[in-house]
């Protein structure tokens, strides 16, 4: 009999996912599921327990490592299996797992998907202890591991690589638990125990060459956060559990009462408060289900430039490297009126909602400008051209408009391909359009193909911006539509400063654009260049990202060109790329995984491509990576080595830990990492010295935030959509309070 773990979560909120200036979309989420050990629904076993969860960051200036160690215990008198179910972080590299077997930790090794089902299969089946971590496509990462023993702990712990940038001078970090409750299938099978029983701890270290003026926790306040020299600050959270609090004030808590959650300040933790007017109440273990979330605020001022990071062995002939542009702040700001498209939802989902939804809209039609015009599209089983064409965004018009809308009643399905394919119907070449799609629903009508929606946006002149609200959102799709209409995308968790956020977006939708990206490394022999799918067009505060392999070490030339408003722009500078370089092993795994996203975009875009796929495979099992078509598998090494599988990632990950170990014990210096300094790329040419660089583009000070002006319309629906999503979250967790 297979357990896995508890508490089926009754809360119900809204997940936001919303595609502004081609599209927004507010989608909705039944059920929110998080972070925790999963267990068959009516299972007769007791539910296994999170015993102690330990969290430690380490954010560089180019990319972030997270580690993740777990121990389990069964409280049953049998042997069963645990399997650990969390949200896919955004572009996750994992490479690292280990199992601890005879009190050892056994490192994991990379191999075909099915060809690591089966082996674990086999070794359960035998009674013998093994692990494995699988992908389920962009939803979650999943860990079953056997045996827990009778009344036993077992341990695991797991290590996942991610890209960091910056936008507008802020980095963002999210270690994502609510996984959206997006798998109808698995919940209905499925229940979670999210309860960390004993001890959890989430701690980040921020080393970076660039000042930091401040770090926030929108949801942890009382996280504690210190800055530890001139580039270094440390972020804190500690919840340990115990079994009988402290007498004080000559009152004493119930021997089973626990520690309050990290939500508490936390001196308070420390001390085991408990709640004053209730001192018999007994306090709230720390529960994965609601995402923790990081910024930082770079300081003002800093200058526009090109950051490098390389990888190389001196017995090596190919080396790695990555880089990071970060444009000055010379966009224009956007003057001309616009087009505006909204297509609504108006599917039996919608119910409900829909009066929500119908007064973000007539918000955001009150901001138009005298010169835009506005078209409203609703869809269901079928599309319709609610307002017969555009209509002029005068008062009286509006009032009229608005007036029918409230009339109409949401039923039938979601036919979301006829309702984009109507919104983008007659465009104006002449004109500047912003569609705004608000949806709540997955296609389940007519059009469901992915490679139809891209091969209908690329057919108009339209550009989709998406908020993806949620880690279940369906980020591949909608990062590639944004790709294909040269938009923007960017992910939201409940968890995010919204406002904050918002501010972000607004500079993207006030300032001119660079279009038309092209990067070129010339004087090297560098080939296996890797750019982002979403880096056709950089907005206002965006960086671009390359990663490459070189052949040749020395000086090599970058050009980038792009167009501004019509007009071509050539920016210049001369960059080293090391003969031998150790301290970032990692930038391979880094590689590879931008690398395995460009050939499965290729693939949603052009359809199954067996090549394309066994490259995929090849490419991941090289570097160590999990992936939609291999898992990593733990066994002992006996069981290895009958199976002739190479322990490569074994020694792979050892050289990663010890290059980690090295770059903690040095100090960070101010710009280490920077390649143009010598020769700018992003040049003043208004700066009364030479060769100086262009400021970086900041958050303003400003109320108004970046760019100035009045707020966009479609901002406008995405506060009123996120303000009814706080407000059904404090309802219903005040609900489950209750309960």
């Amino acid at each position: 009999m297979t357990n896995l773990t508890t508490t089926h979560k009754t809360t119900r909120l809204v997940a936001l996912g919303l595609s502004a200036g081609l599209s927004a979309a507010l989608l909705y989420s039944p059920v929110t599921e998080a972070a925790g050990l999963l267990k068959p629904n009516n299972a007769s076993y007791a539910d296994l327990q999170i015993k102690t969860h330990h969290v430690n960051v380490v954010i560089e200036d180019m990319y972030a490592t997270t580690t993740i160690e777990q121990t389990f215990h069964n409280p049953n008198p049998n042997d069963l299996e645990a399997i650990y179910s969390f949200p896919v972080p955004e572009k996750a590299a994992v490479g690292e797992f280990s199992y601890w077997i005879d009190g050892k930790p056994v490192t994991g090794e990379v191999v075909e998907k099915q060809q690591a089902r089966q082996i674990y299969e086999q070794e359960k089946q035998q009674g013998h202890a093994t692990a494995i971590v699988e992908k389920d496509k962009y939803k979650t990462f999943d860990i079953s591991v056997f045996p827990v023993k009778a009344n036993q702990d077992v341990k695991i712990k797991l290590v996942y690589l991610q890209n960091t940038q910056t936008d507008t001078g802020i980095g963002r970090y999210v270690y994502p638990l609510e996984d959206g409750g997006v798998d109808v299938e698995k919940q209905s099978f499925w229940s979670r125990n999210e309860s960390v029983e004993e001890a959890f701890s989430f701690n980040v270290k921020l080393r970076t060459s660039y000042p930091v003026d401040g770090l926030r926790m929108p949801q942890h306040p009382h996280a504690n956060l210190q800055q530890l020299n001139t580039h270094e600050w440390q972020a804190t959270l500690i919840n340990q559990i115990t079994a009988q609090q402290p007498n004080r004030d000559d009152r004493t808590l119930p021997s089973n009462t626990a520690t309050l959650t990290t939500d508490a300040p936390t001196d308070l933790k420390a001390a085991g408060e408990y709640d004053a007017e209730s001192p018999n109440q007994s306090t709230t273990v720390t529960r994965l289900d609601k995402d923790i979330l990081l910024y930082w605020r770079q300081a003002q001022g800093l200058p526009a430039s090109v950051d490098m990071v390389s990888y190389k062995e001196a017995n090596s002939s190919k080396g790695t490297f990555k880089l990071t542009l970060t444009p000055g702040n010379d966009l224009p700001l956007i003057t001309q009126g616009r087009d505006w498209v909204f297509v609504l939802d108006i599917s039996g989902s919608m119910q409900g909602k829909f009066s929500i939804l119908t007064e973000g809209v007539r918000q955001g039609l009150g901001q138009l400008n005298p010169q835009d015009r506005f078209k409203i599209v609703l869809f269901n089983n079928q599309a319709q051209n609610f307002t017969q064409g555009y209509q002029p965004a005068d008062q009286q018009t509006i009032s009229r408009v608005m007036a029918q809308l409230d009339s109409v009643q949401p039923g039938n399905g979601t036919n979301l391909y006829a309702g984009l394919a109507q919104g983008i119907n007659q465009l104006e070449a002449d004109r500047s359009t912003a569609i705004i799609l608000v949806t709540d629903g997955v296609a389940n009508v007519g059009e469901t193909e992915k490679s139809k929606f891209l091969h209908l946006l690329e057919k108009r002149d339209a550009r989709l911006f998406t908020f993806i609200m949620g880690n279940s959102a369906n980020r591949p799709l909608l990062e590639e539509m944004t790709r294909v209409s040269n938009g923007f995308a960017m992910s939201i968790s409940n968890a995010d400063d919204i406002m904050g956020q918002l501010m972000l977006a607004k500079g993207k939708m006030t300032h001119s654009a660079m279009r038309n990206i092209n990067l070129k490394i010339s004087g090297i022999r560098g080939k296996e260049i890797v750019k982002p799918r979403l880096a056709n067009t950089l907005y206002h505060g965006q960086q671009l990202t390359v990663f490459g392999h070189y052949y040749q070490p020395g000086e090599a030339e970058i050009t980038l060109t792009a167009t501004i408003d019509g007009k071509e722009k050539r920016y210049n500078t001369k960059i080293m790329l090391p003969e031998h370089a150790t301290a970032h092993p990692e930038l391979e795994r880094l590689w590879a995984y931008a690398a395995i996203e460009e050939l499965q975009a290729e693939i949603d875009y052009l359809g199954a491509d067996k090549d394309a796929e066994q490259a995929i495979t090849d490419t991941a099992i090289e570097y160590g990576l999990v992936t939609d078509y291999t898992s990593m598998i733990v066994v002992r090494d006996e069981v290895f080595n009958a199976l002739n599988i190479t322990r490569s990632n074994q020694q792979r990950v050892e050289k990663e830990q010890k290059a980690r170990t090295a770059r903690l014990q040095q100090p960070v210096t101010a710009q280490q990492h920077r390649a143009d300094q010598q020769t700018p790329m992003f040049v003043d040419r208004s700066a009364t010295q030479p060769n100086q660089s262009q400021p970086r583009a900041a958050v303003s000070p400003s109320r108004s935030g970046s760019g100035g002006g009045a707020i966009s319309p479609w901002l406008v629906l995405f506060i009123a959509a996120s303000i009814a999503l706080i407000q059904l979250r404090r309802l219903n967790g005040s609900t489950t309070k209750k309960a």
